[in-house]
């Protein structure tokens, strides 16, 4: 049997096995409730806020906005395991079976993947009755949800690989969330783009954050709303080359440092970080 679609079945069902785990763990079920909740008590409070004269509430305009801003921060979730796993001597296990880390590399998009439409379903599905204004009786909204939901993880998981490389322990990752959140703080998610700075606006369509919120904006939103963003243009066309250009990237760059990041890894290093960190606790 070919060997790499032995590591891709493995790393599927290894997937689906941490998913469902994931679900029946009340730790991580309180993981999965925490951000969606969140968001929506900060949805309830925007939902009765008008933006200027354009007859919509920011409360409209912030929920599918956060839906792609959960979608881009699936990255984070990526990292983050990957250092953990990294740290605990996941890896290194990985790395010592043939095929080890592409079966891995698998199972880890699968299981976030996975993690990521339930935290989008139990925030979206009571948002619906929570925001009026919304456009979900339409087929082509959810079609169009769907595309800009799958091209995000395509274009967001890779990334978040890469970046997990490069953290050689959890502690580092504080220094991912700041930029993150400095991102996501001019990418129009709580308060449409066109109310910002030119230059910001610029730095924002760089990144994949304001996409999929645009992404999301013009699948939930009826087409009056386009009066917000950027040229009135749902820009579905630069959504896709942006985020095909972000996905290119992360698939370039995931598997070559994901294996330099492999070849340094052996018990001696997994051991000294595990004495760092037990210093640290005592």
């Amino acid at each position: 049997m070919n060997p790499t679609a032995t590591a891709l079945r493995s790393g599927w069902q290894r997937g689906l096995i941490e998913l469902r785990q994931s679900l029946t763990n009340g730790a991580d079920l309180w993981n999965h409730a925490f951000w969606p909740v969140l968001m929506l008590v900060v949805t309830y409070f925007l939902r009765d806020v008008s933006f200027g004269q354009s007859g919509f509430s920011v409360g409209a305009l912030a929920l599918p906005s956060i839906l792609g801003m959960n979608a881009a921060m699936a990255m984070v979730a990526m990292s983050q395991l990957l250092t953990a796993e990294r740290e605990d001597g996941t890896l290194l296990r990985a790395k010592a079976t043939p095929n080890g880390m592409l079966g891995y590399l698998v199972g880890k998009i699968v299981s976030v993947a996975g993690g990521l439409i339930v935290d989008l379903a139990l925030f979206l599905i009571p948002g619906m009755f929570l925001v009026s204004g919304l456009v979900t009786g339409s087929l082509d909204s959810w079609l169009t949800l769907a595309w800009v939901l799958a091209l995000g993880m395509v274009a967001a998981l890779p990334i978040g690989a890469v970046l997990g490389s490069v953290f050689s322990s959890t502690r580092g990752q504080g220094l991912l969330m700041l930029p993150i959140l400095g991102l996501i703080a001019i990418s129009g998610i709580f308060y449409p783009i066109t109310s910002l700075p030119v230059w910001s606006q610029w730095i924002a369509q760089v990144f994949p954050v304001y996409w999929l919120g645009l992404g999301m904006r013009s699948a939930l939103l009826p087409d009056s709303a386009v009066v917000v963003e950027i040229g009135e243009s749902w820009r579905h066309l630069e959504t896709v080359g942006v985020l095909v250009a972000w996905a290119v990237v992360g698939l370039v760059l995931a598997p070559i440092v994901l294996r330099r990041m492999a070849r340094r890894e052996s018990g001696s290093s997994v051991a000294q970080r595990r004495e760092k960190s037990l210093r640290r606790i005592g």
